[in-house]
């Protein structure tokens, strides 16, 4: 059945080729051989010579085009096109979503979610409440962001509890790489969502139901055995800061409404922040706290709107009056925008900031995502150079004939990559520019389960030549052994169980 799906799809599923009246005429061998060397190129140069992945995947891109017998000034024709249409889907999304992400940190509206959350939860249930946090907070912040965010609050908690930080800081991490892997509007799932041609609304609602039991297991569940195997004692200290200095959590006590997003020192919009007890301070004004519900109601906002176009394109309501409504206010880019403007208003001029601080903290929200957007572009160049050389038709049959279903190759393919180069962001687009073929012939269902497949690899085994290894080391102030036995491990965990999830899913819908 898979055989005679890909042989339907195949002459079709190159529009951009077609376009460019230029089909495939390497042979089969020469193709593969093609892609082998363009994957070790990137592979080589980001692992050896530590070079950046944008200009990896460049010069891959190049060595791909040149290898599968693209003429010379037509190298990087397909490269150049592929990265202005993938920008062009998804570098406003990823935009949008760093605009929400730094003032629901810079507003104390993260704060204020984990200082509720933990306040209302009993001791032992607290591994279970950093899970929780995790997701929530995790669903519009980057991992690197919520890992800087989370971290001094997981140490506080595990100080106050007298107990191991990796009981705490598991869970947390979970929640983090679950959500950064499997649910737009992260980078990863967007670039595969735009390479596979897959629903959004679709994958988000199927991403967010595999992300609950991953991180069950691969959080709370899995942080029980590792304490035992792994024995640090409690922190005496939050990032070299004792304890007692630092107050507590959230907003009094981590100052992560400064770190967050990168500036590590404190310092707010229009002058140095200082933490009190019902807000911050910019320059001389006192700002406000947004509350608790207005805070959940900003990250869930964008999801609602597009489940809820998801919900009404299933029941095949579009043509009625609120099913063109909510079909226009789930449109990604819409329910971003829409979600970005009601922050403006709840974490800005809300809380009390000049429309002036409101506009700076906009624009400073764009530095740190210049070099993912880069990475994604570039990204989308690669997969496109993929598509146009025939490389992915030729991988895609081979798969085929293989007799592995798309959903093990995608994940295998993504797992392969991220082991070899660290970044996950480079295993998903790998794996999504040579699946790209075998998705055109899937029912939208299972390409949203692609996605979730392909990224649940891109997490597989963090190890040494990945940042987020010594990330993780140097907050917990572990060994490299220590790190393997509970980071990597739980990583590798966190994989399989998503795949396992989406295989399951796969079956029943």
């Amino acid at each position: 059945m898979l055989n005679a799906t890909v042989s339907a799809v195949l002459p079709t599923a190159l529009p951009v080729a077609a376009a460019a009246d230029a089909e495939p005429t390497a042979s089969t061998s020469q193709l593969v051989l093609a892609a082998v060397i363009g994957i070790a190129v990137i592979v080589a140069l980001i692992v050896w010579l530590k070079m950046h992945p944008f200009l990896a995947l460049v010069l891959g891109s190049g060595a791909l085009a040149l290898v599968a017998g693209t003429g010379l000034t037509d190298t990087f024709t397909s490269f150049t096109a592929g990265l202005g249409t993938t920008v062009a889907g998804v570098g406003v999304l990823i935009a949008l979503g760093a605009i929400i992400g730094k003032l629901l940190i810079d507003s104390g509206g993260a704060d204020q979610i984990v200082d509720t959350i933990l306040d209302r939860t009993p001791a032992k249930r607290l591994p279970w409440a950093m899970a929780l946090i995790a997701f929530v907070v995790g669903i519009p912040l980057f991992f690197e962001v919520g890992v800087v965010l989370l971290i001094p609050v997981v140490m506080i908690v595990a100080r106050r509890m007298r107990a191991n930080p990796i009981l705490v800081g598991i869970p947390a991490l979970a929640g983090l790489s679950a959500l950064h892997g499997l649910v737009p509007p992260h980078p990863g799932p967007l670039l595969a969502i735009d390479a596979l041609g897959a629903n959004l609304g679709l994958t988000l609602g199927l991403g967010l139901l595999v992300a609950v039991p991953t991180v069950i297991i691969s959080g709370p569940l899995l942080a029980i055995p590792l304490t035992r195997w792994v024995r640090l004692d409690p922190p005496t200290t939050v990032l070299g800061v004792p304890d007692d200095v630092t107050g507590g959590t959230g907003s009094n006590g981590t100052g992560s409404s400064g770190s967050g997003t990168g500036s590590g020192s404190g310092k707010g919009d229009a002058g140095t922040a200082t933490a009190t007890a019902t807000g911050t301070t910019t320059g001389t004004k006192t700002l406000r706290k947004p509350s608790f519900g207005i805070s959940v109601l900003v990250v869930l906002l964008p999801v609602i709107l597009m489940l809820a176009r998801s919900v009404v394109e299933v029941a095949g309501a579009t043509e009625t009056g609120y099913g063109t409504i909510l079909e226009f206010l789930g449109e990604p880019l819409v329910a971003l925008l829409i979600t970005s403007l009601f922050a403006l208003v709840a974490f800005g001029t809300g809380v009390g900031r000049t429309l002036q601080q409101v506009g700076d903290l906009v624009g400073s929200s764009f530095a740190p995502i210049a070099g993912i957007l880069l990475i994604v572009g570039a990204g989308g160049g690669f997969k496109q150079t993929l598509v146009d050389s025939g490389v992915g038709d030729v991988i895609a049959s081979g798969i085929a004939d293989a007799g592995i279903t798309p959903l093990l190759a995608g994940w295998l393919v993504a797992a392969l990559i991220r082991i070899a180069t660290g970044s996950a962001t480079v295993a998903t687009i790998t794996a999504a520019g040579i699946m790209a073929p075998l998705a055109a012939g899937l029912e939208p269902t299972q390409a949203a389960l692609l996605v979730l497949a392909i990224g649940a690899g891109s997490v597989f085994l963090s190890h040494v030549n990945d940042a987020g290894f010594w990330l993780v080391k140097e907050y917990f102030g572990m060994t490299v052994g220590q790190t393997f036995k509970t980071w990597s491990l739980m990583e590798s965990v966190l994989s399989v169980v998503a795949l396992l999830v989406v295989l399951l899913l796969g079956i029943f819908v």
